[in-house]
């Protein structure tokens, strides 16, 4: 079986996958609602000394700023950075008009932020037998009903289709055929690969691993040693193989996000600074989805793999100011600390909605 070039397919066996990704969203909204911000280096986020850029225009990616960076580091590295507070409730409502886009076309929707989504389209609504020309018409007709740009990927797996979308950005489309999937993760650089973060791809680099191709050449049981479990999903995507589906929104016991530091910890404000950015992606998910928690769990892994939880419930659910004063607390009371931390992790569970179904959205990711 192969997938055509246009994306369309002979045969039934091979699955057609597209991640759609709006290009800059919560930005471009605000530089499409503020003509006045057009063109320039903007930030949704807090400026205040202690704020996290939740999202960045092009034009400040241009210096560096990134998602998920201390407000105070990108406006170092741009000086002209404009910073505007997010709206939400407007990022959810142009969210909906895009999910009504997406199911012009299929109900296998798995949504991943507010801004991003897989799309199963193997048998869709209009029966269309190429998934290239079914991303143009999303991508066409988010740009009429929104007025905003969005990019895609295309392929027979999840995996490829997310790095597919990366490929065009912004305001283009990808296609990764099962012919030249293999090649195209052989080539890639690990650190590119969705999923692995700075400290993976350091722990890899010094593995003598840079590149698809690296991983490939290392066995199972090799990479189940350095890795854990998650051993087998790299030996598996060296291989351009994933076979997870696309699965439509399912309730969630609880939200999670953590990471793992390239070096130790033994400093309570810079743990602080990084439990912040973990804060604000949970917090965005919640937002996305329209759900509140009342239950805030912290998980620290130390420098020997000791792992230590630290959890507090309340009685109502939490907003954002609640969630990071809870977090800190949690943190704050870990110190001082004899062994360095590796680890620092944030949840937020006992889980409940805020809004109604048919007003909850994709979530949002850092």
């Amino acid at each position: 079986m192969t997938l055509q070039a246009d994306g369309s397919e002979r045969g039934a066996d091979w699955r057609k996958i597209i991640h759609v990704d709006m290009d800059a969203f919560y930005a471009s909204v605000e530089q499409r609602d503020n003509p006045e911000l057009r063109g320039k280096p903007l930030a949704v986020g807090g400026a205040a000394a202690r704020g996290v850029v939740a999202a960045a225009s092009y034009e400040a990616r241009a210096f560096g700023v990134r998602s998920a960076m201390p407000s105070v580091t990108a406006k170092r590295k741009c000086p002209e950075l404009i910073f505007v507070p997010p709206r939400f409730e407007v990022y959810r409502g142009v969210s909906a008009q895009i999910r009504a886009v997406f199911a012009e076309h299929t109900d296998l929707i798995e949504p991943l932020s507010l801004d991003e989504a897989y799309l199963d389209v193997t048998q869709n609504r209009l029966d269309i037998a190429s998934a290239t020309i079914i991303a143009q018409m999303i991508r066409a007709k988010i740009l009429l009903v929104t007025g905003l740009t969005a990019s895609a990927g295309i392929s027979y797996n999840k995996f490829l289709a997310k790095m597919a979308s990366d490929q065009n950005k912004p305001n283009g489309q990808f296609v990764i055929t099962p012919r030249h999937g293999p090649a195209f993760v052989e080539t890639l650089p690990v650190k590119k690969f969705h999923g692995v973060g700075p400290a993976t791809a350091a722990k890899m680099e010094a593995l003598g691993i840079e590149t698809g191709a690296d991983l490939k050449s290392k066995s199972l049981a090799f990479l189940q040693q350095h890795f854990g479990k998650s051993g087998l999903w790299y030996y598996q995507i060296s291989r351009a193989i994933d076979e997870r589906g696309v699965e439509p929104d399912r309730p969630r016991k609880s939200i999670g996000a953590e990471d793992t530091f390239a070096a130790d910890m033994f400093d309570l404000n810079a743990s602080l600074a990084e439990i912040k950015p973990l804060v604000a992606k949970v917090w965005g998910y919640c937002e996305g989805k329209g759900i509140r928690g009342r239950t805030v769990t912290l998980k620290v892994k130390f420098a020997d793999f000791q792992q230590i939880t630290r959890s507090r419930t309340v009685a109502m659910p939490i907003e954002l100011s609640d969630f990071e004063h809870l977090a800190a607390d949690l943190l704050e009371s870990v110190f001082p600390v004899r062994k360095g931390i590796r680890l620092l992790g944030v949840t937020l569970s006992s889980l409940g909605d805020v809004l109604p179904p048919d007003q909850r959205q994709m979530r949002f990711e850092l």
